[in-house]
């Protein structure tokens, strides 16, 4: 364990708080989903109260929480649904990768109007460095890039690609959908049915067509009508 690098990866259930020590980069991998055994995780097998402390958690406390004390079901949940630290280098590297998915979304999703075809990703990265656009490792690169496409405006011309959707919700979620509907784009007609179905239509950027359909899926568990009435870019 020698050298190895750590972090803290925290849990606050119940009133309780369980730390554990961890590998950042294995960890954050397992929190993404990507497969990783948890022995190469963690680094001990103790469950703080308080880790820089050298405190324990009780036995009493993590069978409240866990109700279990097996490490590898508790630490699952602890990096899962906690909080983990994150080192410098680590977080340079979630910055950079998340930069790289944002300008992969606005080459993808935008045209330069002078010429109708797309900007080189060199280009929309200088741009982005001209403009001095934060980037946040953890935001969804979808939503961050609507933001930057407006700033970046300002120096560069840029027409981005809009679809129109229609989706029929049924009674059970109606109610929800629309605060995340309006997340999405412009919601452009707006109509409850006499069976307590929502039916809307919502302009959004092409680009997170993918992720609202698999939302709107998620949502209704898949009994959502959707259809796409039409693609055009526009300014």
């Amino acid at each position: 364990m020698s050298g190895r690098k750590t972090i803290i990866a925290r849990y606050v259930s119940r009133g309780e708080r369980f730390e554990i020590l961890v590998d950042p980069h294995l960890a954050w991998k397992f929190k993404r989903g990507e497969p990783v055994d948890l022995n190469d995780i963690l680094i001990s097998d103790i469950i703080y109260k308080d880790a820089k402390k050298g405190l324990k958690a009780s036995e009493e406390s993590i069978r409240k929480v866990f109700a279990t004390s097996n490490i590898k079901t508790i630490a699952s949940i602890i990096i899962k649904n906690g909080t983990l630290q994150l080192t410098a280098e680590h977080r340079r590297e979630l910055i950079e990768a998340k930069k790289r998915k944002i300008i992969n979304f606005i080459s993808k999703n935008c045209i330069d109007p002078r010429t109708n075809l797309p900007h080189p990703p060199k280009r929309i990265e200088l741009a982005m460095e001209e403009v001095g656009i934060p980037i946040d490792p953890f935001k969804p690169a979808e939503e961050q890039a609507l933001d930057i496409i407006k700033a970046l405006r300002k120096i560069l011309p840029l027409k981005i690609a809009r679809i129109t959707i229609r989706v029929r919700f049924p009674p059970f979620c109606a109610g929800k959908a629309y605060g995340f509907v309006s997340k999405y784009g412009s919601i452009l007609k707006s109509e409850w049915l006499q069976d307590g179905s929502w039916l809307c239509e919502v302009e959004m950027p092409a680009g997170l067509q993918t992720t609202f359909i698999s939302k709107v899926n998620e949502i209704s568990k898949g009994s959502a009508e959707l259809e796409i009435l039409s693609l055009s870019r526009r300014s």
